[in-house]
């Protein structure tokens, strides 16, 4: 270090110098002590452009767009190529709310539904095209084309759509009208999913009456597109099949109420839709208390009694109630695996039930209809095969099956399900009771 001192021309600048002394009072000294970092004064430094952070501005981006829009004119298949060579220069992904805003309203929605006076606006947009089906089919189309061509589109619509159907009391009676019939069309071909139906239980819109109005509307151009049993597998895949009463106020949400309005609008088929949805809910519910009932060991005047009054309320009929009945009693037991001694079991629990399932087949109709579910219960239940025969002999004695019903069945009403089976072991009860009815016809001849 002496040396370095001496000759800082050789070498030896100062830091060499301060290093060799620490050195010398040894290595640890050395490694300890703190070295200082450069500094550098008046240096600039440059961001990098993917750095900065662009500045949300919907204003330009609407600008674009409208001027777009007012070169295309109302040309709709020009609208949709100008929309589809812009997304390569405009960020759709993060200005898909002001997009669509514009497409269906002409310009940017403050909330609530309405049109700020200082923006910008244009004329090719939904609202202010006519009011009928075919031009909304083909707003349709720029929609479909838009969302297939980017695909991350999808999203961003539904929310639009969810958030005007919450604005439609902002809209004119004709903008919504407008909007129902695009909305029901998209339904349709499946650029919509039904969940988005959920906007329209607010309550303020149910309360007022815009939701029901906007559904007729809505449903209408859907079941124009497609029909009421596809428009009845979208509603069930998000579970809105059994909510659509809740279009209207608690006090109006019934199926008298819900039927006279929608078949007084043209949508009977709508509301025959509604009634057996309904229909569905109460036999479901029927069952499951009748279950309870049974296992509860309820007496049959009171269980009879139940079925009757649930019958009334919804509208039920005897040959659904009888099937009702049949399975009901049925699922009570824990059956015999073996085959000789089901037969046996079944006979026995039967004829216990005999006068409940009697006070339901008041009809030939409720007769036949029990005839082809015990058939499709023994065929579905392989230990029951041999047992169907016993089991309609033990409801005709009992007189839960008359003559006819059985007659017909074996003539031609019966299913398909295990037939050559089944008829062969009616075969000889059947020409005992054909014999018996002839017995009984000449005894009345020979009386007259």
């Amino acid at each position: 270090w002496a040396w370095a001192a001496r000759c800082p021309q050789r070498g030896g600048s100062e830091a060499a110098v301060s290093a060799a002394r620490n050195w010398s009072r040894g290595p640890a000294s050395f490694m300890n002590q703190k070295q200082q970092k450069p500094t550098l004064s008046g240096q600039r430094f440059k961001t990098r452009k993917r750095d900065e952070k662009e500045r949300f501005d919907p204003t330009q981006f609407q600008d674009c767009i409208i001027q777009g829009l007012t070169e295309t004119g109302t040309d709709l298949e020009a609208v949709a190529k100008f929309l589809d060579a812009s997304g390569a220069k405009l960020d759709y992904r993060r200005y898909a709310e002001t997009l669509f805003d514009i497409l269906v309203a002409g310009g940017m929605l403050a909330p609530g539904g309405t049109l700020a006076d200082d923006m910008t606006r244009t004329d090719v947009c939904v609202f202010a095209a006519q009011e009928d089906l075919e031009t909304m089919q083909a707003f349709a189309q720029v929609f479909n084309k838009l969302i297939r061509r980017y695909k991350y589109l999808e999203k961003g619509f539904e929310d639009e759509v969810k958030k005007l159907l919450l604005f439609l009391k902002g809209f004119s009676e004709s903008e919504r009208n407008k909007l129902a019939m695009l909305t029901g069309i998209l339904l349709a071909n499946g650029t919509l999913n039904a969940s988005i139906l959920n906007s329209l239980y607010n309550e303020n819109l149910v309360k007022e009456g815009v939701s029901a109005a906007f559904a007729v509307k809505l449903f209408k151009s859907w079941i124009n597109e497609k029909d009421i049993n596809a428009v009845a597998v979208s509603l069930r895949k998000v579970n809105m099949d059994n909510r659509l009463m809740e279009l209207f106020p608690a006090n109006k949400q019934s199926v008298e109420h819900f039927s006279k309005y929608f078949t007084e609008a043209g949508l009977k088929e709508l509301s025959e839709y509604v009634r057996n949805q309904q229909t569905i809910g109460a036999r479901k519910e029927l069952q499951k208390e009748l279950q309870e009932q049974m296992s509860r060991g309820d007496p049959f005047k009171d269980i009879i009694l139940y079925i009757k009054e649930e019958m009334k309320k919804n509208n039920i009929s005897e040959q659904t109630v009888i099937a009702i009945i049949w399975s009901s009693v049925m699922s009570t037991v824990e059956w015999n695996k073996k085959e000789e001694l089901v037969a046996e079991q079944a006979i026995k629990h039967l004829k216990q039930y005999s006068p409940l399932l009697a006070a339901f087949t008041t009809q030939g109709q409720s007769e036949l209809t029990l005839l082809l579910k015990i058939q499709e219960y023994c065929y579905d239940n392989i230990h029951f095969m041999k047992a169907f025969q016993k089991i309609v002999v033990l409801f005709y004695k009992a007189e839960v099956l008359s003559e006819e019903p059985i007659l017909k069945w074996y003539k031609d009403a019966h299913l398909a399900k295990g037939k050559s089976v089944f008829l062969e072991q009616m075969k000889k009860f059947v020409e005992w009771l054909k014999n018996a009815e002839e017995e009984s016809e000449s005894e009345a001849e020979e009386g007259d």
